[in-house]
């Protein structure tokens, strides 16, 4: 095949999957990247973002505010030829932070809310209005419309579905909200006025961003008001070991969160069949060797996400200007205080 410069592992030839369809599972662990002294940001940053175009199975993350950029990573080897593969074929040398679980937030209940053109505290020239409900795992984010098409410029309805797809990239909770279903209740926008209008202000006249800037508020408040919980992935495991350990094995593996599903033995082998929690893989990896003097064998990938049960609610920093915080928000969106 020729003429195809553009194309990247994962793309599809002939017909186009659905959005929220892949062939690789997704990534289930992430960590910052932390340049040596000597590497410059923007030749790292641009490093990174190279190498995510050239595999689909590195995902990046840019925070802006604090300059830092999180890769997306499916075990812990990978985050070793990353760092090979920038020291090798860059000349950067990097280490990372602690390995942390990618989580996503499903929504718990229904919620919506509103907010109207020219009514405080609303200072954009756009009226929104959304309800969201939680969709079946797998299904993606749906946009849909309770309101007349021709209500208004069709270029401002899409920069209400636009910034409700991006905003959800950050729940209540700065994680990924991968299914839902998002309805638009209200619109209504400020047409421009005719030259011939005594006092004609072109200021006046909604934009699309207006609808870009009072969609992420509305969205969070619905947000606020259905609920989110928070789900960390989970891997299904298969390990294999002397039948003796077996009783070294099951209190290590109910430390780690580990769910034993079935255990089948075979000779003077057992075998254990169960979920564990993304996180904990690796340091079941490492206890391994130890619990069944070199003889176990451990699979894993991953299989689900489940909600957290144990401890505090885990939280991601934010990226974006924070629709949570309304004051803090338009300050940084409008360069005003809101009310």
């Amino acid at each position: 095949m020729w003429g195809l410069g553009d194309i990247r592992i994962g793309d599809a030839l002939g017909e186009p999957r659905k959005p929220y369809e892949r062939f690789f599972a997704p990534p289930t662990l992430e960590t910052v990247v932390v340049p040596g002294s000597r590497v410059n940001r923007g030749a790292l940053h641009l490093a990174l973002t190279q190498l995510a175009e050239q595999d689909p199975l590195i995902g990046l993350r840019h925070d802006e505010r604090r300059q830092e950029t999180s890769v997306s990573l499916y075990g812990e080897v990978q985050k070793e030829v990353v760092q090979a593969t920038l020291a090798g074929e860059y000349g950067l040398e990097v280490t990372f932070r602690e390995t942390t679980p990618l989580c996503v937030e499903r929504i718990v209940g229904t919620g919506q809310a509103v907010e109207f053109n020219k009514n405080d505290p609303n200072p954009f020239l756009a009226t929104v209005g959304l309800r969201v409900e939680p969709a079946p795992a797998g299904s993606g984010v749906c946009f849909r419309l309770e309101v007349e098409l021709g209500s208004m410029p069709y270029a401002f309805f899409k920069a209400v579905e636009d910034t409700v797809r991006e905003t959800l990239g950050q729940g209540l909770h700065g994680w990924q909200i991968p299914d839902c279903v998002v309805t638009m209740t209200h619109s209504g926008y400020s047409p421009r006025q005719s030259h011939a209008h005594q006092g004609f202000d072109k200021s006046m006249s909604s934009t699309g961003a207006d609808f870009r800037g009072l969609t992420p508020l509305v969205l969070t408040e619905a947000l606020r008001r259905a609920g989110t919980r928070v789900h960390e992935p989970m891997h299904r495991f298969r390990l294999e070991a002397p039948a003796d350990t077996l009783g070294a094995l099951l209190p290590v593996l109910a430390g780690l969160a580990a769910v034993p599903g079935t255990t089948r033995n075979r000779d003077d082998t057992c075998v254990l069949e169960g979920t564990v929690p993304a996180a904990r893989v690796h340091a079941l990896e490492q206890r391994l060797p130890g619990l069944t003097r070199g003889e176990g064998e451990l699979e894993s990938a991953f299989d689900h996400y489940a909600p957290v049960m144990y401890g505090t609610v885990p939280e991601r920093p934010r990226t974006d200007h924070n629709p949570l915080n309304r004051k803090e928000y338009l300050l940084n969106v409008t360069r005003r205080v809101g009310g």
